[in-house]
């Protein structure tokens, strides 16, 4: 299929377009969050290309993979199609519900045309649907391959944009616990950290590194800390376990239920996390045990070849018409 969808998370689009279809994907001269174009910091295969949106109506498009609102009048704008009558259409719902949680409406809870895919049962959970016909695809990463060394006695957690988002993302825990072990805090706009009044001496921040740098580094430290109160099912955690990284996860959303015990310590009470940081951060051996594990479990639940299998199956059922695989209501 010629599938258009925009550039909207590196990380998940990164596994989406491993598949055997063709990929378009806008470009604006300014690669701006409506034209972004390729990844530059991810490894993408030829088959995804940049096509300009006057370009777009000469596509001959199969189906599209709407992800935010506004990109059903983009489509309309730039195609002249519209989604779910002129042109097969699927929503993917990266996020969970942020206003008025559990009665949050989804965008397209008001039409059946669209069937909405959420990347976590949590999400599919919390969201109302309404009438839209709705099904779970789990993440699915490309393996990076066993690179824990956890050479550094450190914590690393990945978040973007962490003073912006706060207490959603734990930037609170984060700082509080890096009193008392050292902490290394990549992604956007961490350098922001360093701002806040009283930053502890433990913590240090990373930005604008590529993703094979990123997992490189991030596999050199002894832990993963994932602090994240109110997010969907972060990637980064995901690829921390695949890393073969122990984890130590705040239990909230669907990140309560993804890591088995054998492969990390989950939990809602900040002591108990501090503790368990500070438990393999001098434990080499239990960290390195834990985080085999932690790999062993990410590649079965949250490997690509299931994850394509999946998307195939829906993609196939949205071009031809037909419901989706494993659907509601």
């Amino acid at each position: 299929m010629r599938i258009l969808l925009w550039h909207v998370h590196g990380s998940w689009t990164t596994g989406f377009v491993q598949g055997p279809h063709d990929y378009v994907v806008p470009v604006l001269p300014d690669r701006g969050p409506d034209g972004v174009g390729r990844a530059q910091s991810w490894d993408w295969p030829d088959t995804v290309r940049e096509v300009a949106p006057e370009r777009l109506g000469d596509e001959d498009l199969d189906v599209v993979v709407l992800q935010r609102p506004h990109e059903l009048d983009l489509v309309r704008q730039w195609t002249g199609r519209r989604p779910g009558q002129d042109l097969p259409a699927v929503y993917l719902e990266h996020n969970v519900p942020g206003g008025r949680v559990p009665f949050d409406r989804h965008p397209l809870a008001d039409q059946r045309r669209i069937p909405v895919v959420h990347v976590t049962d949590f999400n599919a959970l919390l969201w109302d649907n309404g009438q839209a016909p709705f099904t779970v695809i789990d993440h699915g990463i490309v393996d990076p391959g066993h690179r824990y060394t956890g050479e550094l006695e450190r914590a690393a957690v990945v978040v973007n944009e962490p003073v912006r988002r706060g207490r959603a993302v734990g930037t609170d825990l984060v700082v509080d616990l890096a009193r008392r072990h050292p902490v290394d805090v990549f992604g956007m706009k961490a350098h922001a950290l360093r701002d806040l009044p009283d930053v502890p001496a433990g913590l240090r921040t990373f930005e604008d590194l590529d993703q094979e740098r990123l997992h490189t580094e991030m596999a050199r430290r002894r832990v993963y800390l994932h602090p994240n109160r109110w997010t969907s099912l972060g990637l980064s955690l995901v690829e921390a376990m695949t890393l073969g990284m122990p984890v130590v996860v705040v239990a909230s959303t669907e990140s309560a239920i993804a890591v088995p015990p054998e492969a990390g310590i989950v939990s809602t009470r900040p002591e108990e996390l501090a503790a368990s940081v500070r438990d393999l951060l001098h434990d080499a051996d239990l960290a390195r045990a834990m985080g085999a594990r932690a790999r062993e479990h990410a590649l079965h639940r949250f490997g690509l070849k299931r994850f394509l299998h999946e998307w195939d199956a829906v993609l196939a059922a949205v071009h031809a018409g037909q419901s989706l695989p494993g659907s509601a209501p």
